[in-house]
């Protein structure tokens, strides 16, 4: 379930140029679980998985703290920067006359794709530690 607003997705500045609207971390996750991104990091993920027990949950469980903590962060400047577009709009604020996005469209719609990715990470991430890897090798 992807969202658009006026032909835009919500990670580009467009969509919040254009009033698209903001949207929940729930939302986001959602649309990220609909979509099989894996995130930036996909391929690094996969080869973590191949590794041998017990490295592969050991590198696995450290990418998923990484995660964590970074989507922790992005979460954060993601609420601030939503409350910044709602006063934006509030104030009836318009952007340059050649009709170029304000700063707030472009952060917030960055924070929007890098916590796109971090979900992206914790989904693949969680799927692969609720496996256990073969311990032999066989």
């Amino acid at each position: 379930m992807r969202h658009s607003h006026e032909g835009y997705q919500s990670g580009h500045p467009w969509y919040y140029f254009l009033g698209g609207k903001r949207l929940s971390l729930k939302e986001i996750r959602e649309a990220v679980r609909a979509s099989g991104y894996g995130g930036y990091l996909a391929g690094d993920i996969a080869q973590a998985d191949n590794l041998a027990e017990p490295r592969r949950s050991h590198v696995l469980r450290t990418m998923r703290a990484k995660a964590k903590a970074e989507l922790q962060r992005d979460v954060s400047r993601y609420r601030e920067l939503s409350r910044q577009l709602r006063e934006y709009r509030e104030a009836g604020r318009v952007t340059a006359q050649d009709g170029a996005c304000a700063d707030i469209h472009t952060n917030i719609s960055l924070k929007h794709n890098h916590i796109s990715n971090e979900f992206a990470h914790l989904i693949t991430l969680d799927a692969l530690l609720s496996k256990q890897g073969d311990l032999f090798g066989f």
